[in-house]
């Protein structure tokens, strides 16, 4: 992760670069009702709104309230290990959804990027034979994504920094069942 007010690079946040995207709270809200938006005017009314955690949460969330849907589910997907790090492919992690009885839904999945779109094919191709139609939705999408979402406020080939991702966290990850202290 970058740090506070640290690019990947070791640059201020605050200085201008064509490499970054920067997404402010701000802008997010206008990226989101822009978002929305476009899944209304298309005709699509979901009955869920699938989230892919942790970064398609916030996101998810948002539209589920600007679309009127309260039903929502979340599927943890890891892939990005850290900053422009990833595993080989996306794995799929517990609690594992279970997509019983819902032959007859329409999902919308959310994520805040397609960059490689494996994680958003996986969770697709994973939904479609389960559920009535499948459709897509994220802030950001990638031109060397494999996959090409149904819904993207913005198109860019520059590193993302999300206002709730930019930052470090407050507290360390949990390791052997106890918070790692700060040094």
């Amino acid at each position: 992760m970058a740090g506070p007010g640290n690019a990947p690079d070791g640059t201020s946040d605050d200085e201008p670069d064509d490499k970054y995207e920067i997404l402010t709270w701000s802008l997010f809200g206008e990226a989101i009702k822009e978002l929305a938006a476009s899944v209304a005017a298309s005709g699509y009314q979901p009955d869920i709104i699938l989230a892919i955690a942790r970064g398609g949460l916030i996101p998810a969330g948002t539209l589920g309230y600007m679309l009127s849907v309260k039903n929502t589910f979340t599927m943890n997907v890891e892939y990005y290990t850290g900053v422009d790090e990833r595993l080989d492919v996306p794995v799929i992690l517990p609690p594992y959804l279970d997509l019983v009885d819902l032959e007859d839904q329409q999902f919308l999945v959310v994520d805040d990027v397609a960059d490689t779109g494996h994680t958003l094919e996986m969770v697709q191709a994973f939904c479609a034979p389960k559920v009535a139609e499948v459709r897509s939705a994220v802030l950001y999408h990638k031109p060397q994504s494999v996959f090409r979402p149904d819904y993207v406020w913005r198109r860019t080939d520059r590193w993302i920094l999300f206002p709730w991702s930019s930052e470090d966290p407050v507290a360390q990850p949990k390791q052997g069942g106890a918070a790692v202290p700060e040094k």
